[in-house]
């Protein structure tokens, strides 16, 4: 029975999702939950927390495909890894290269997210094995509805790549940042050196929004 995932969602989304749960009921019905990245419990994980919560949101494209590493939030990958994925390395070199910490290793990003750090993928389901696969689920429908809800408030949005700057018209200008993807085939181009961490963290500090200790 559909509404499964729907359910998955804090009380807050639903309430604001609430035109969407037959869209949502209909990807449920198309997904083959045994081949599924995130495991299908864990796909609306970004989105347990009140709306209340959220300080900040990073935008991603679509979950890691690799079995047994997404589990929910964009970029985070699973304790168990036996490999840090490409795109979250360059993520802890930028994040070392920004705030001075050394050089992160815990690949799991539950930390940021506890502190209202939304890590939210504009597509959340991909097929094990395969990128994109789920690219014409029309998954945008609700995470452009998050991204609106979160543009009306004092939120820093984070968009990391061209796919993840289209929701950047929701948000007000100064508490946006921009830049291209960490992917190790361009980060090069603009992601070292754009300093995402510390310029969050200024915007916070400045409306009187307690830091993120990333």
């Amino acid at each position: 029975m559909p509404g499964l995932l729907y359910k998955q969602l804090h009380s807050d989304w639903q309430k604001v999702l609430v035109d969407l749960q037959h869209h949502i009921d209909s990807i449920e019905s198309s997904l083959d939950k045994k081949n599924v990245a995130p495991d299908f419990d864990s796909i609306f994980r970004a989105l347990t927390s009140p709306i209340s919560s959220i300080k900040v949101v990073i935008f991603g494209q679509d979950p890691y495909p690799t079995p047994g590493v997404a589990h929910g939030l964009a970029f985070s990958a699973k304790k168990n890894g036996t490999k840090i994925p490409a795109s979250l390395q360059n993520i802890f070199k930028e994040l070392k290269d920004d705030i001075g910490n050394p050089l992160r290793s815990q690949t799991d990003l539950s930390d940021w997210a506890q502190q209202g750090v939304l890590l939210l993928n504009r597509i959340l389901t991909t097929s094990v094995g395969s990128s994109l696969a789920h690219s014409k689920m029309d998954w945008e429908r609700v995470t452009d509805r998050v991204a609106q809800v979160l543009g009306q408030r004092d939120v820093v949005a984070i968009c990391w790549g061209r796919y993840a700057q289209e929701v950047a018209t929701y948000f007000r200008d100064e508490w946006l940042i921009t830049s291209v993807h960490p992917s190790p085939l361009s980060a090069y181009r603009g992601f070292f050196g754009s300093q995402p961490f510390s310029r969050a963290n200024t915007i916070l500090e400045n409306n009187g929004i307690s830091a993120v200790m990333w």
